[in-house]
């Protein structure tokens, strides 16, 4: 071979190699991967030991259990279920209670205002969705707080407004319609939701016939679920994550404590939240009138926004007003008798009361079987969903070290 054909000879081969290397560690994001999160709204972390599931019960043997899963303050709807997409805090994410008053943008959220839920100025950081979008990873979305909004300039591919009364078993039929769809349009991320048992927790409490029922009948959809799953081509692909907002806490109608009957209307500009959490913002020159007055009352703390104590990452965002008004736990906090009725559970109490903890399963090719992993916060699954499908993700409150144990590699 004359020389010059020598060194043309090399120089493909050396391409050649340089293009397999390339290709070979150039793996795409969640090429081979899916991630489906389902968040049973209000299901206590030791629901499963009270009551018949053998279907989630199954899941923790095939794949993990977390002992509980820590919900972020306040341990509300809203803010845990955007905080598990967002990877923070409520009080750096922004959705810092079911509603609330925004002193910059002289606006109000709250959960049924659907202009306000759908306005993407309100919500804070990245959520999981918009990380797979700009990764070019198609998501999917029904129900989860924040999917209705465009934020950054992103919603995910396939999103459903809220509609209440949507039966739970279509919105399984969905999301395995989804996961059966051609690769260049299939979501590889999905999230869903349901809105019980929390539903049935307010009505009856935690520890009812009632809620036996319901927790027996959700596990009985999980089933249903599993099983489509397993009978698509890609089951083995798939990982499915099992989750909740918050518990779900014992209350009683004489342990209530009435603002009314320690503040006078003049004092305030409004109140925000809801029972038993709320933030009040004073009107000028009344901050420690309310404070102190409220100081008196039994079964409550107020917190100024530096008092918050630093577990509870809460503070520090303007949306938390004036002050911070919090019950007991097993005890509740309005306005006056009479606005609400009756409900004997409860939940956004401090997160340092169990009642309050939550479930996370998690089964599928990424997940080591048989493990109980300790209990983490939720902060956490935004940087366990970004692993799982190869992404980079956006700085949070999470570390993936805290939720490593329970992966398979």
């Amino acid at each position: 071979m004359k020389p010059f054909n020598i060194i043309i000879f090399s120089l493909l081969i050396s391409i050649l190699i340089l293009t397999s290397c390339d290709t070979s560690d150039k793996k795409h994001p969640s090429e081979d991967l899916y991630v489906v999160m389902l968040s049973l709204d209000g299901f206590r972390w030791d629901y499963a030991d009270m009551y018949s599931t053998p279907n989630l019960d199954k899941i923790a043997q095939n794949g993990v259990k977390a002992h509980s899963l820590i919900p972020s303050f306040p341990t509300k709807t809203f803010p845990n279920h955007y905080t598990i997409a967002s990877g923070l805090y409520p009080d750096h994410h922004g959705i810092v209670n079911n509603s609330f008053y925004d002193p910059k943008m002289n606006k109000y959220y709250a959960i049924g205002n659907r202009e306000a839920v759908e306005d993407g100025k309100f919500y804070g950081g990245e959520p999981i969705w918009v990380t797979a979008e700009n990764q070019g990873i198609v998501s999917a979305s029904f129900f989860w707080v924040g999917s209705e909004a465009d934020i950054k300039g992103v919603q995910p591919t396939f999103w459903k407004k809220y509609e209440h009364s949507f039966p739970f078993e279509q919105r399984i039929d969905t999301v395995i319609y989804w996961l059966s769809l051609p690769e260049d349009k299939r979501p590889h991320l999905i999230t869903f939701y349901m809105d019980e048992p929390d539903s049935q927790g307010h009505k009856t409490g935690p520890f009812s016939e009632e809620m036996d029922q319901k927790i027996q009948y959700l596990d009985s959809l999980v089933g249903v679920f599993i099983y489509k799953v397993e009978q698509l081509p890609i089951h083995n692909k798939i990982n499915i994550i099992i989750t909740s907002d918050h518990g779900m806490c014992p209350v009683a109608p004489n342990r209530v404590t009435y603002l009314k009957d320690w503040l006078q209307v003049e004092w305030l500009d409004t109140i925000q939240g809801s029972d038993p959490v709320y933030n009040i913002l004073a009107n000028e020159g009344y901050i420690d009138t309310v404070y102190f007055a409220l100081k008196k009352a039994d079964h409550i703390t107020v917190w100024k926004p530096n008092e918050v104590p630093e577990r509870l990452h809460y503070g520090t965002n303007p949306r938390v007003l004036d002050l911070i008004v919090v019950a007991d736990s097993s005890w509740g906090v309005r306005w006056k008798p009479g606005k609400y009725g009756y409900q004997k559970g409860s939940h956004g109490f401090d997160n340092n009361n169990t009642d309050m903890h939550t479930i996370f399963y998690g089964i599928g090719p990424a997940f080591k079987t048989n493990y109980v992993h300790p209990s983490f916060e939720n902060v956490n699954i935004y940087v366990l969903i970004a692993h799982m499908l190869q992404l980079e993700p956006q700085q949070t409150d999470g570390n993936l070290d805290h939720v490593r144990g329970m992966l398979a590699e």
